[in-house]
C-alpha cells in the first residue's frame, strides 16, 4: 500500500476569532465503500427523525444553528446565502425531504451530522503528501467547483480548508471541491467533524466515537487516527500506509 504523509493544523487567527471551537479528525483506510449497506439508509431514516424532534420552530434559531450563523458573519459570509453544512442538511431534512443513500462512507458521515447536530464531512485521501489546514484565504488559493465551472479565488479572509493552496472547502463547512467526492472505489479517507460553543466538546467527541464504530462495522475500515484539535492542540502529524 502506498504511503500517505499527513500534517494537519488550525490556524491560530481562526481559533482566536472563535474561541472553544474544536475539529474532530477521523482517518481511514481499508474501507470497503463498495458494499451495500441497507443498514446504514435504516440509520440515516432514523437520524432523520431524531432531527425532526430536535428541530422546532426556526431552524435559525437553534443554538447549535446560530452559532455558525454567528461565525459566518463574523467573516463576511451571509448566513442566508452560504448556509454551513449542518444547517442546509436541517432544512432539506426539516421540509420534510429523505437524503439519499449514496454510499458507505458518505452516509456515516451524514448519520453522524443529523444524529449530532454538528458539521461532519468526509474527504478521500491520496497517497503522497498533504498540508491540510483550516485558515484565512490567502493569495494563489483556487477552488475547484463541484459543478465543474471555473476555478473560484476565495474572498479575503473568507475561512477556507485547504491541501496547500488546493481549497478543499469554501466558507468553512459550506461546499466541498469537486476534487473531494467520496467515490465507490474510495478507502482511505479522513472525516472532519467540527464543533462551535454552546457544543461541548465531549460531543464532539461523541461524534468521533460514532464515525469510527460505523466505519467499523459497515465498511470493514481500519481507524488509522482520531485526534480532536482545538487551541490546546492544533496540530497533527500522521505516517501511515
Amino acid at each position: 500500500m502506498s504511503t500517505t504523509t499527513l500534517s494537519y493544523r488550525l490556524s491560530t487567527d481562526v481559533l482566536d476569532a472563535h474561541p472553544g471551537y474544536c475539529r474532530g479528525v477521523v482517518v481511514v483506510q481499508g474501507a470497503d465503500n463498495h458494499r451495500d449497506a441497507p443498514a446504514l439508509a435504516a440509520l440515516l431514516r432514523e437520524a432523520e427523525a431524531q432531527l425532526r424532534e430536535a428541530v422546532r420552530g426556526n431552524v435559525a434559531e437553534h443554538a447549535r444553528i446560530a452559532a455558525w450563523r454567528e461565525a459566518y458573519r463574523r467573516f463576511g459570509a451571509k448566513p442566508s446565502e452560504h448556509r454551513a453544512s449542518i444547517e442546509a442538511m436541517a432544512r432539506r431534512v426539516l421540509k420534510p425531504d429523505a437524503l439519499p443513500s449514496i454510499n458507505p462512507l458518505v452516509d456515516i458521515g451524514n448519520i453522524v451530522s443529523l444524529r449530532h447536530l454538528l458539521p461532519a464531512g468526509v474527504h478521500p485521501l491520496g497517497a503522497g503528501e498533504h498540508a491540510l489546514a483550516l485558515r484565512r484565504a490567502q493569495a494563489g488559493d483556487g477552488f475547484a467547483p463541484p459543478d465543474g465551472g471555473p476555478v473560484e479565488t476565495p474572498s479575503e479572509g473568507e475561512i477556507v480548508f485547504a491541501d496547500g493552496a488546493r481549497v478543499l472547502t469554501r466558507r468553512w463547512t459550506w461546499r466541498q471541491a469537486a476534487s473531494t467526492q467520496t467515490l465507490p472505489e474510495t478507502g482511505r479517507v479522513f472525516f472532519n467533524i467540527d464543533g462551535l460553543p454552546p457544543t461541548p466538546r465531549d460531543d464532539v467527541l461523541a461524534a468521533m466515537d460514532a464515525v469510527q464504530a460505523l466505519v467499523r462495522e459497515h465498511t470493514g475500515g481500519e481507524v488509522v487516527a482520531a485526534q480532536l484539535l482545538s487551541a490546546a492542540q492544533p496540530a497533527m502529524e500522521l505516517r501511515f500506509g
